[in-house]
């Protein structure tokens, strides 16, 4: 571990508690943290701004790579998750007018968990407070981090009941509160932050109508991308692409499921089943990355060190990868002295992040390429798509970046 000053005093609490581990934030990266180490019997706080009925409910994506299922399973906290989450074996390239089926488990042996995120949140925090005994608080109000750089930092917040504000020191802190959170509004000011805005957005529906395929549809149209996404027997989840910050509700009923119909249209496919639209969100793709992933006793993970725009649908298991990494770190490091898996957490975390950041890059190329305006990239993007559709070699080079498969534990 890295050489640490003296702590500052701490004048916003005359006493303060003490705990191993401060987890900030509970998503899927903070709670898998906090599930590590209560089952290693290392105690710690998990903060968090929301209730937790909201975190149980906030929409987010589904897509769950193999060996992330596998990780949960090997620390107890896959839960019946392979038994209720859908199981995907192949996708579907829409272009040219025709539909061509891209079965990745065919050419890999591996496959895709389609679980929604929230059951997900919802099955971790019930393992960490109601069954390993974890202590949470919901709705804490203005987090703030202390003394990062000695052997004792700190975390303080606001209890949203009394109004009373607490302190509680610690070892080490696990940033896992996104991009706004105390974590993030904590780095110096040498931190280094990478980011790239692709100039695009899509808009997120939710459509209470069963699947047209049992499969993932990608449509590349000149008028822009669609996504299609199984979500049960009764819903299933579209993106459109549209211009960033654009007006959710400038797309109407009729809107949408014109758009939706022309975009995923092949000739040898049924046409869509519409239904109604419970959700309509407009998410406009970027990308970023915080480097280092440690500052002194801080360690940031999932959305905090970075993220990944829905290309890829990769911001879920990156942020397990993280928690993996940053758990069993902690455990290492608290019961046995051994610092190895922490001092090597940044560099490790990173190797995947870049990985998946130049896949999510490459991808919109392919996906948004034909609705460029330009004729070059235009071309170029059909040329890959066609290549991964004939090609064994590319499809299977795409496979194994679409799966997550190259350098997976």
């Amino acid at each position: 571990m890295p050489r640490v000053t003296p702590p500052s005093p701490h004048p916003e609490s005359p006493s303060a508690a003490h705990c191993p581990v401060v987890v900030i934030g509970a998503g899927p990266a903070g709670l898998t943290v906090g599930n590590i180490l209560r089952a290693a019997g290392v105690d710690c706080l998990v903060l968090e701004t929301e209730s937790r009925a909201f975190i149980e409910q906030r929409p987010r994506a589904g897509v769950i790579e193999e060996w992330a299922v596998r990780g949960l399973e090997q620390r107890g906290l896959a839960g019946d998750l392979p038994k209720r989450a859908e199981r995907h074996t192949e996708c579907e390239f829409r272009f040219d007018g025709r539909g061509h089926r891209f079965a990745y488990t065919e050419l890999t042996g591996y496959h895709h968990w389609v679980h929604p995120q929230p059951l997900l949140v919802t099955d971790l925090v019930r393992e960490y407070a109601d069954v390993r005994g974890g202590e949470i608080r919901f709705g804490v109000r203005d987090v703030r981090l202390h003394d990062l750089d000695s052997d004792r930092p700190a975390v303080s917040y606001t209890d949203p009941d009394s109004g009373e504000r607490h302190l509680v020191t610690c070892a080490f802190v696990a940033g896992c509160d996104g991009a706004r959170g105390a974590s993030r509004a904590a780095l110096p000011s040498w931190a280094r932050i990478s980011r790239h805005d692709y100039g695009i957005g899509w808009l997120a529906l939710l459509a209470e109508a069963p699947p047209s395929s049992d499969r993932v549809l990608f449509g590349m149209h000149a008028d822009g991308f669609a996504g299609h996404m199984p979500r049960g027997p009764e819903l299933t989840r579209y993106y459109l692409q549209c211009p960033p910050g654009d007006d959710p509700d400038s797309w109407s009923h009729e809107r949408v499921w014109a758009e939706l119909q022309r975009r995923l249209r092949a000739a040898d496919r049924p046409p869509l089943t519409e239904g109604r639209l419970l959700e309509k969100r407009v998410l406009d793709m970027h990308n970023y990355v915080v480097e280092p992933m440690v500052f002194g006793r801080l360690f940031l993970a999932g959305d905090a060190a970075h993220l990944v725009a829905p290309i890829a649908a990769k911001g879920m298991n990156l942020a397990l990868h993280d928690a993996f990494l940053l758990g069993d770190g902690l455990v290492a490091q608290l019961t046995e002295g051994d610092a190895t898996g922490l001092d090597g957490y940044s560099d490790a975390c990173l190797r995947r992040v870049w990985d998946y950041q130049e896949f999510s890059e490459w991808l919109s190329g392919i996906f948004h390429g034909t609705s460029s305006g330009d004729p070059y990239v235009a071309g170029t993007a059909l040329a890959r798509l066609r290549r991964i559709c004939t090609s064994p070699v590319a499809a299977a080079a795409f496979a194994e970046q679409y799966l997550g498969t190259a350098g997976a534990f």
